[in-house]
């Protein structure tokens, strides 16, 4: 799954040819059988148009490196959205849980617009499984939660009473302290997957972990809820019911706040609805929080002047094809917040809200 962190690291990339390839996916069969015949086609494209700007001998190190990737593609396995990245030095897949249109970009820096928006739109949430064995990360969107493996996770507790014997006058003070330092560095961890983009937290394991996790961690505030029990050999099938149902009153909680704090918005009138106003303000960087219904979405060209104008349907390179994905990151971009609401919660106010700073 695509985290802030791994976005961070694609959009620090820049060599020439970077080379992204996105396209939606089908998490089922029948509809999955199309999957790797759109990959093969748009895999094509992509050589051909590399071809037409570029040597074979050049071509040769990021080629291999397409070929491996896509032949590790678990088309059984896909969600909603599949994204390939490659340099000559680099190469990624990303399952996404959130559809991107198809397309073949070739530039100085990879395509992330699509991943930064399909991140915007879901609920995204981490789930930390405390345990002295191993402790797991998982990343949520919706109610899709994958496992983080990487260099960090899952993080096995090492040292006395871990990979090492107990001290033999050491009593149960000392295990106690010894399980406090091993979750306070989880928690530095953890940290850096948190930077800029603080997300709901769950915490799941015993009752004595979860005590000792909230005793040194720096994320109280964004602990959402806990899971008690024993995780260490539980499967996202087992765990992704029981973390939801605590993310759903995340979500709920969220909007009725959002809701609350566009009607007294409404009352010291500091909101726009129309969207051609939103787009307006929102570039003047006057965006406190903007509320959008989950499935609204507008096609639009910028005017030469700044103004936003609504057009019939998406296509062609002037057209925008969603213009509230650009607002949404215009707010953020100048410091604003967004909250994702249920569809029909803004009817009073053409699907789309904007609450100023003044």
């Amino acid at each position: 799954m695509i985290t802030r962190q791994d976005l961070n690291q694609l959009q620090s990339l820049t060599k020439v040819p970077a080379l992204s390839i996105l396209l939606p996916t089908h998490r089922t069969w029948p509809d999955n059988k199309q999957d790797p015949i759109r990959v093969k086609n748009l895999v094509d494209e992509a050589k051909n148009r590399l071809r037409a700007e570029f040597s074979d001998r050049e071509l040769e190190p990021l080629l291999k490196r397409l070929e491996s990737l896509v032949s590790e593609i678990d088309y059984p396995y896909t969600l909603d959205g599949l994204a390939l990245y490659i340099s000559h030095d680099f190469a990624k897949l990303y399952y996404l849980p959130f559809p991107v249109p198809a397309r073949v970009v070739i530039d100085q820096t990879f395509a992330t617009r699509d991943l930064v928006y399909g991140m915007h739109r879901a609920l995204r949430y981490w789930v930390l499984l405390l345990s002295q064995a191993s402790t797991r990360l998982l990343a949520g969107t919706g109610e899709t939660v994958e496992e983080v493996n990487d260099q960090n996770f899952p993080m096995p507790m090492t040292g006395p009473g871990a990979t090492t014997a107990l001290p033999y006058d050491a009593d149960s003070s000392y295990v106690d302290d010894r399980h406090r330092r091993f979750f306070q560095q989880v928690d530095s961890v953890f940290t850096s997957y948190t930077k800029d983009d603080e997300l709901p937290l769950v915490v799941g394991g015993v009752d004595r972990q979860i005590s000792f996790f909230q005793e040194v961690t720096q994320h109280t505030s964004s602990i959402a809820g806990t899971l008690i029990g024993n995780f260490d050999k539980a499967t996202i099938p087992e765990l992704a019911p029981q973390v939801w149902s605590i993310i759903q009153t995340v979500r709920e909680a969220q909007q009725t706040n959002a809701l609350q704090e566009l009607n007294y918005a409404v009352g010291a009138q500091k909101v726009v609805s129309a969207i051609e106003e939103v787009w307006q303000l929102a570039q003047q960087g006057r965006g406190k929080l903007l509320l959008i219904e989950k499935n609204y979405h507008v096609p639009a060209i910028a005017t030469e002047d700044g103004r936003l104008e609504l057009v019939e349907s998406s296509g062609g390179t002037e057209v925008m094809d969603d213009a509230v994905d650009e607002i949404i990151e215009v707010v953020l971009a100048k410091g604003g917040k967004v909250a994702i609401v249920n569809d029909d919660a803004l009817s009073d106010h053409q699907h789309i809200a904007l609450i100023l700073r003044y």
